[in-house]
């Protein structure tokens, strides 16, 4: 250093806490293995605790919804995949939805049973993962989320079985869906789903009344019902509070309607209710998808009057949603009579479930931080598009 550099040189601020220790400040990612992608939270801490913490995103951003402005209505639909890339199929829904909604469409009602059963088993998948994920940043390695991957791993080879892709799907269209199913692949749904509460009970068994986990979990990150629904909260997140608010049951979206399920509510806004909560959801979604493939219907998979090619919708806009895994999944869509979308935003659950991150984690632990982001369950290509 200088005589230059030491005259110019001016010491950082240090922070002090209410007691005047000193704060440490730690910026976690935006590689950290915890993080789930590319993402940063920058904490405070007075000794262990957090006393402040700023989620930072962004990293990931890829333009999505200003492309979308600018290609064909269909030609988007891939990139929807894209955006929680765990559940391709219910992303695509959610878009299909918005664009039929705009366009006056119809969909068929063999269409209408398949969407309610890949959206469930997409459900089911994401869920199991997410808790497998949880336990693994809680210390234990390997084998619970391996467990969750074996199941996954069935659920993803029906994927492929019907769309060609385990992950990018791109299977549903403006419409209908893209291709029937192939042959015997109900009888594989339905022998799978056979299977799935054995891996439920199992689950439970290693994990409800595990002492570590309850110690872990119980108390911690708790979310207020009040906080929740002022932020926007959706999903499992908002249902862990006891806010009894569901898509499927509020606008009856599809044919949901149909069939006969309950929405998990809980009681405290805790990580432990989380956990709980998405394990209740997959046993209902056990429950859907039975009563989906002892009902579907023979028929078409498409609106016949739907059209793949010159497709311009009449001016417009429209707003479609669907309750994904991970909450309100929304596409905002506003059409001028040409082949491109005017405006297309989109309502990620992933981001909006995230902005309350700090108020769950003040208070608590440096270790805590870990559960408490792990049981929002984002995925970042959602959170930043």
């Amino acid at each position: 250093m200088t005589a230059t550099d030491l005259k110019s040189y001016r010491p950082p601020v240090i922070e002090l806490s209410e007691e005047g220790d000193e704060l440490l400040e730690v910026a976690m990612g935006p590689h950290h293995p915890s993080t789930h992608g590319v993402f940063r939270m920058d904490v405070a801490l007075d000794g262990e605790r957090v006393v402040r913490l700023k989620p930072v995103f962004g990293y990931l951003h890829r333009n999505h919804e200003k492309i979308a402005e600018t290609t064909s209505y269909l030609a988007s639909m891939p990139y929807t995949d894209r955006l929680d890339y765990f559940c391709s199929l219910t992303n695509n829904w959610a878009y299909a939805i918005a664009v039929e909604k705009l366009a006056g469409m119809e969909v068929p009602e063999r269409a209408q049973y398949i969407r309610v059963i890949t959206a469930e088993l997409t459900r089911i998948q994401n869920h199991a993962s997410a808790i497998g994920f949880l336990l693994q940043e809680m210390g234990a390695s390997g084998t619970p989320l391996m467990y969750a991957f074996r199941e996954r791993e069935k659920i993803l080879d029906l994927f492929e079985a019907l769309t060609g892709s385990r992950m990018m799907c791109n299977y549903m269209r403006f419409g209908g869906c893209r291709v029937e199913l192939p042959k015997g692949w109900l009888e594989q749904v339905s022998k799978i789903v056979d299977g799935l509460p054995e891996f439920i009970d199992e689950t439970e068994a290693l994990l409800t009344g595990n002492e570590i986990l309850m110690a872990r979990t119980q108390g911690v990150g708790i979310l207020k019902p009040d906080l929740a629904v002022n932020a926007g909260v959706t999903g499992p997140m908002l249902r862990a509070t006891g806010v009894n608010y569901d898509i499927r049951k509020v606008d009856h979206y599809g044919i949901y309607d149909r069939f006969k399920f309950r929405v998990p509510l809980g009681d405290h806004g805790d990580i432990y209710d989380r956990y709980m909560i998405r394990i209740l959801e997959m046993r209902e979604s056990i429950e859907i998808l039975k009563q989906a493939i002892k009902d579907i219907p023979a028929g078409p998979i498409m609106d016949p009057k739907s059209k793949i090619r010159g497709f311009r919708p009449k001016a417009g806009e429209a707003y479609g949603r669907i309750e994904a895994p991970k909450g309100e999944l929304g596409f905002y869509l506003i059409s001028d009579g040409s082949p491109n979308p005017y405006r297309y935003r989109v309502r990620p659950p992933s981001l909006i479930n995230l902005t309350v991150l700090e108020d769950m984690c003040l208070g608590r632990n440096v270790a805590d931080v870990v559960l408490i982001f792990g049981s929002v369950d984002i995925v970042l290509g959602e959170v930043d598009r």
